[in-house]
C-alpha cells in the first residue's frame, strides 16, 4: 500500500510581517466603529438606548388607553393595545410616509411571488418578485426620510441651544464680599430654567446692588425655552428702571400674564437684590423652591416671602423678605428639577438629601460644593432618565 502523500508544508510569514498586515486593517476598523459610536463605551450605549426607548415608550403611550373594559378577555385587550399602539406610531408622521410604512409592513409580511410565462419559439420566462426585498427597500427609504427631519431638527435646536447659552452667564461676575458658582443641565437640548447674576445700576444708591435670579418655566424644551428668552428680556428691561424689588417683581408678573397661555405656561422664579456695603438680601419668591440660607454656626432659613408664580393672576401681590448675610453664610437657590430627580425606582432626590450634602461641604469654595452636589445627584439618578431641567445656584459670603 502507497504511503499517503503529505501537502507540501507552507511557510509561515514572520510575526512581525503579520502584524504590519494586520495593523493598517484593525486601524481602519477602530476608526470605523469610533465613528459610528462617537467614542462612546457599550455600556454607556446602552444606557442611551434604554433611555430613548423609555422617552419614545413615554411619548407613544400617552395616547394608549390602557384600561381593560368590563368583559373584556386578556387577548383581545393585548391586540386592542397593539392597535393603539400601532395608530400611534402612524400618525406621527405625515399622511405620505403613512402610506409608504403600510405598503412597507404589507411587503415584507406578504407572500413572494414568480411570474411564468411562455414566449413564441417555446422558451419559459420566470420572473420573481422578493416582496421582502421590496419592503425592506421601501422601510429604508421611510427611515432616510426621518433621518433627514432629525438631522434638520437637530441643527435648528442646537443653533437655540446657542441662542440660549448667550442669554445666561458662563462664569460669575465678581460680586463683593460673595463667591458664587452656578450650574445647569437641560433634560433636552434647550431648557426652561434661567438663572442670572448682574448689577442693577438704576436704584440711586452709590454702589450697585446685585440681583441674583433664577426662574423655572412651565414645560420643558423649545416652548419653555422660548418663554424663558421672554423672562430673561423682561427682567433686564425692568431692572434698569428705579423700582422697589416687589414692583419690580409685580411688573414682571404683568408682563408673564400676557404671554402664558392664560396661565398655563407660568413661570416660578426667586429674585433677589444684594447690597455688599451692608451684606442685606431683599428677596421675593414667586412661588419657587424655597432655597436653603445655611448660616455658618449651622442652623437652616428657608426664604419664603412673595407670592405665585408669575403668569397665573395679573393683581397678584407680592411681598419682600430680608435676610443679613454673615460670614460663612450659605445661599442655595436650586430649581425643582434637583430636588425631583428620579432614580430608577420612582425615588425623588429630596431637599434631607441636598442639604445633607450643604453640611457636609460648608468648607468648601461654591465651586467644590456644587461639583459635590453634582456627583452626588448623578450617584444617586444613575442611569434613570432624566425627566426636568437641573438648575443650582450657590452664593457664600466671604
Amino acid at each position: 500500500m502507497a504511503a499517503p502523500t503529505q501537502s507540501p508544508h507552507r511557510p509561515q510569514p514572520p510575526p512581525d510581517e503579520v502584524t504590519r498586515n494586520v495593523a493598517p486593517v484593525m486601524e481602519r476598523v477602530d476608526r470605523f466603529w469610533t465613528r459610528v459610536t462617537d467614542g462612546m463605551r457599550i455600556d454607556e450605549m446602552s444606557r442611551q438606548f434604554l433611555t430613548d426607548a423609555r422617552s419614545s415608550y413615554r411619548l407613544y403611550s400617552k395616547e394608549v388607553d390602557s384600561e381593560r373594559g368590563a368583559g373584556v378577555s386578556k387577548g383581545k385587550h393585548y391586540f386592542r393595545l397593539v392597535g393603539q399602539f400601532f395608530w400611534a406610531v402612524l400618525e406621527k408622521l405625515t399622511p405620505a410616509r403613512r402610506v409608504l410604512l403600510l405598503i412597507a409592513l404589507l411587503l415584507m409580511f406578504g407572500p413572494s411571488g414568480q411570474a411564468t410565462w411562455q414566449t413564441g419559439n417555446g422558451e419559459m420566462k420566470f420572473l420573481a418578485f422578493d416582496s421582502h426585498f421590496w419592503g425592506a427597500l421601501l422601510m429604508l427609504v421611510l427611515l432616510v426620510l426621518e433621518v433627514g427631519d432629525r438631522v434638520v431638527m437637530k441643527r435648528d435646536l442646537q443653533i437655540a441651544k446657542e441662542i440660549q447659552t448667550w442669554l445666561l452667564p458662563a462664569t460669575p461676575p465678581p460680586v463683593p464680599g460673595v463667591e458664587i458658582a452656578f450650574a445647569t443641565r437641560p433634560a433636552n437640548t434647550v431648557a426652561g430654567d434661567y438663572y442670572d447674576v448682574f448689577p442693577r445700576t438704576g436704584t440711586g444708591a452709590d454702589e450697585p446692588k446685585w440681583v441674583f435670579a433664577m426662574a423655572d418655566v412651565a414645560g420643558k424644551s423649545i416652548p419653555a425655552a422660548l418663554l424663558m428668552a421672554t423672562i430673561q428680556a423682561s427682567l433686564k428691561t425692568l431692572a434698569a428702571n428705579p423700582s422697589s424689588l416687589p414692583d419690580l417683581v409685580t411688573r414682571m408678573n404683568r408682563y408673564a400674564c400676557g404671554n402664558s397661555q392664560e396661565g398655563r405656561r407660568f413661570t416660578t422664579a426667586f429674585l433677589a437684590e444684594y447690597e455688599p456695603t451692608t451684606r442685606e438680601l431683599t428677596y421675593v419668591n414667586a412661588g419657587h423652591n424655597t432655597p436653603i440660607l445655611r448660616r455658618a454656626s449651622g442652623g437652616i432659613e428657608r426664604l419664603e416671602q412673595g407670592g405665585i408664580p408669575l403668569g397665573i393672576l395679573e393683581s397678584a401681590p407680592y411681598q419682600s423678605g430680608t435676610v443679613v448675610l454673615q460670614s460663612g453664610d450659605y445661599l442655595v437657590v436650586f430649581t425643582d428639577g434637583v430636588v425631583e430627580a428620579e432614580n430608577e425606582r420612582a425615588d425623588e432626590y429630596g431637599e434631607q438629601r441636598l442639604l445633607y450634602v450643604v453640611h457636609m461641604g460648608a468648607q468648601l469654595s461654591p465651586a467644590q460644593l456644587l461639583q459635590s452636589i453634582m456627583t452626588d445627584l448623578n450617584r444617586f439618578v444613575a442611569g434613570a432618565p432624566q425627566h426636568d431641567d437641573v438648575t443650582c445656584m450657590l452664593v457664600k459670603v466671604q
